[in-house]
């Protein structure tokens, strides 16, 4: 029976609570205590700092991916952009350090860094809004333009930083801590958090919501669909270029192969952090849990001899298949 007020409301119940939402998680805890029976030295704090330090480069990638997937799109090129802009980045400073520049070089190389991310995914959406081509084929051609231009760049080689004043100067942003948290860690923390706030808390993230749930509904209710797929991977190529910008101290380098397979990596933590491939879903707290689940099977794999480490592509190709799978039966019920 109703009131005037209207209809009453069902009240909520545990059941309502949703799987997918916490189901990383609970994958993630698990994993957390498999790994510390296989070998005790996996639960260690620095084995688990280690943990989470090399899960930033996928993390902050994946946390982009995130907004483009959830309206609807797809970007397998960011491997290969990660490669191409890390190769940019330290021409600039190998090029800057004759000046004898420092930290000033650093710091306009971060810049170029994060433009040259930023015009790559702008290039990206373009072609897939305006080209009205699929975002497949786009990204598709335009990983093989990164990788390219990247061997390009060094002549079949590789890019390394030729000043090691500089580079030991830029080390501390891989190889730091601030109160004892890794840099790294803090940056997937603030990426993760920028990125939930616009997505959850403005209308832009409504916006994205409502263009990957239903394209035709977005448009005729005024929303700029096309502006809104662009931003997307706008954004994407952002995310690339500050992951670049952890990655470069680790290793000082960049070669053809910087970046292989972290677009089957940042897709599949993307899926077992709950969004939806098909779009008007996004979880940027579920992905950057499922980029740590990936580091931790990998680390598992190491630590412990039940499957081989070399293995470890294959077990994270079965991962977004078997994530899938549970999305699936998540969805039906």
């Amino acid at each position: 029976m109703t009131d005037a007020a209207g209809p009453a409301l069902p009240a909520r119940s545990p059941r309502t609570l949703d799987l997918r939402a916490v189901a990383p998680f609970a994958a993630l805890a698990a994993l957390l205590v498999f790994g510390a029976l296989v070998n005790p030295a996996f639960i260690g704090l620095d084995n688990l700092a280690n943990v989470a330090t090399r899960s930033a480069f996928i993390a902050v990638i994946a946390v982009g991916a995130t907004f483009v997937i959830a309206a609807g799109g797809l970007d397998l090129s960011v491997g290969s952009m990660s490669a191409f802009v890390a190769g940019t980045m330290i021409l600039f400073m190998n090029a800057g350090a004759l000046g004898g520049g420092g930290p000033a070089v650093i710091a306009a190389a971060m810049g170029l860094a994060l433009l040259t991310g930023g015009l790559c995914g702008l290039a990206n959406g373009l072609m897939t809004t305006l080209g009205r081509i699929e975002p497949f084929i786009v990204t598709l051609g335009t990983m093989g333009i990164f990788r390219a231009l990247t061997v390009w760049l060094a002549e079949g080689g590789s890019i390394a930083m030729k000043a090691q004043d500089l580079r030991a100067a830029y080390r501390p942003v891989y190889f730091g801590t601030v109160f004892g948290i890794p840099i790294p860690v803090l940056v997937i923390l603030a990426v993760a958090a920028i990125g939930a706030f616009v997505l959850y808390r403005t209308k832009f993230g409504r916006h994205v919501m409502a263009v990957g749930s239903n394209e035709d509904v977005a448009r005729y209710s005024g929303i700029r669909v096309d502006r809104v797929r662009t931003i997307t991977y706008v954004i994407q190529g952002v995310c690339v270029a500050i992951a670049v910008l952890v990655y470069v101290p680790r290793l000082g380098a960049a070669t053809a192969t910087t970046g292989i397979l972290w677009e089957l990596q940042a897709i599949t933590a993307v899926v077992i952090g709950g969004t939806a491939l098909r779009g008007g879903v996004g979880r940027v707290w579920g992905t950057i849990c499922g980029a740590l689940i990936l580091e931790v099977v990998g680390n598992i794999m190491v630590l412990s001899s039940l499957v081989s480490e070399y293995l470890i592509g294959a077990v994270q190709g079965a991962i977004i298949i078997v994530a899938m799978l549970i999305q699936r039966s998540l969805a039906r019920r």
